[in-house]
């Protein structure tokens, strides 16, 4: 890499923020911070701001910007707060944006870098998954690039990028002629092997004990009912310009292999690594090179065996809520993530099971209405009366626990 790159982080503050910052702490040759953005993490954007020096920094919650501004410690650097202020950041030219806000609070910002036609190493699925074809038709537009950050979608782009070595500006307009299918591989999460009867059991502290990824509470979560593949499958759709049908998973519990690429003559492309984020990370900020770091390599010999399989429904009926959510097409994904969100907050808040997660999706999926997805506006709308049947849902489900 020849020149400094500027790089501003979205969600700065949390599991991909962080791990793109220690990259950026490993290649100061090769990266600069302008901008820094976190949602109410007062203390974590100050340390931050103090570390990397960027232009300006934001702040989501507006309330707390006295509190930022003194720790600073007098570090003369322009802060902005609020959602607006925040997304109107990502905005500001600049290499590459690291969108790493978490949910749909992610989705303004997205758009924002979208339309400004900036390159977007993105790590926000719920983006795609509640307005894919917005942020798809706005990024064709605005001439926007549009790098996966998701390790399994980062996978196939790279098996994409080998086959094809195209250096188009978004990965849907890689040449699907000669492909059959993709295939995203999954773990399974903690509760694989749990038997049936006892997932209603299952508590928050367990569901977040991802076996190989070190990640955020609701990602865990939704790991754990395996709502997180169904949702990268909606991402998958829109990012790749394919069928349905033509994206698979399958249960991978080693997660060695991250994705494949079938083609349609019988050939298969697999991309292999190590359970770190900063592997998909550092492809993205650095596409089209490479960066040399010292990553822990994969070892196959160290492996007993790779195995894969099937994903079972019964086991994990989020997944094929999302599947179909993708198959009814329109809002319906919009719907299915808000009322998701809702759910698992309140699984980790300890009112409701583990199994009322997906009860309580296919219900409010079952009675929100859908409006045209055409402007940021419209999918708000949707996602605020998703969760307000999801929250009505959650009170009439509502499970105390004992302490």
């Amino acid at each position: 890499m020849g020149t400094i790159k500027t790089i501003t982080v979205m969600g700065a503050t949390g599991s991909i923020g962080q791990s793109t910052l220690a990259l950026v702490r490993q290649f100061p040759e090769s990266f600069s911070i302008h901008a820094l953005v976190a949602g109410n993490d007062v203390d974590g954007l100050a340390a931050l701001a103090r570390e990397f020096r960027p232009k300006i920094i934001g702040l989501g919650d507006a309330t707390k910007l006295d509190h930022l501004q003194k720790a600073l410690g007098g570090i003369e650097i322009d802060i902005v707060g609020g959602a607006a202020a925040c997304s109107k950041i990502a905005a500001m030219p600049v290499d590459i944006v690291v969108a790493g806000i978490v949910g749909i609070a992610g989705l303004p910002s997205v758009l924002a870098a979208v339309q400004a036609g900036q390159t977007i190493a993105l790590a926000n699925k719920e983006a795609l998954v509640s307005a894919g074809g917005l942020v798809m038709a706005e990024a064709e537009r605005c001439g926007a690039h549009i790098l996966p950050v998701d390790s399994e979608h980062n996978a196939i782009f790279q098996c994409w990028q080998g086959w094809k070595g195209h250096g188009g500006r978004q990965v849907a307009q890689a040449d699907t002629a000669a492909l059959s299918h993709i295939c995203l591989t999954a773990s399974g999460g903690p509760f694989l092997e749990t038997p049936l009867e006892h997932l209603p059991n299952m508590t928050p502290r367990q569901a977040v004990q991802h076996p190989n990824w070190k990640m955020g509470q609701k990602i865990s979560v939704d790991s754990a009912t395996m709502m997180n593949k169904g949702l990268e499958v909606i991402e998958a759709y829109w990012l790749f310009d394919l069928r349905p049908d033509q994206i698979e998973v399958l249960i991978h519990p080693q997660q060695a292999v991250h994705g494949m690429v079938y083609f349609r003559d019988g050939s298969v492309v697999a991309q292999l690594a190590g359970s770190d984020m900063r592997t998909p990370i550092s492809y993205a900020l650095a596409w089209p090179d490479r960066l040399h770091w010292a990553s822990d390599r994969l070892d196959l010999a160290a492996m007993d065996q790779l195995t894969f399989a099937s994903v079972d429904t019964r086991r994990f009926p989020s997944f094929a809520l999302a599947r179909q959510a993708l198959c009814d097409g329109g809002a319906t994904p919009a719907v299915l993530n808000a009322a998701n969100e809702v759910a698992v907050a309140a699984f980790l808040q300890e009112k409701i099971g583990f199994n009322q997660i997906s009860s309580i999706v296919e219900t409010v999926l079952g009675q929100a209405t859908t409006l045209p997805i055409d402007h940021l506006d419209a999918v708000m709308a949707i996602d605020a009366d998703a969760r307000q049947l999801a929250a009505e849902a959650v009170t009439k489900n509502r499970r105390y626990l004992s302490p």
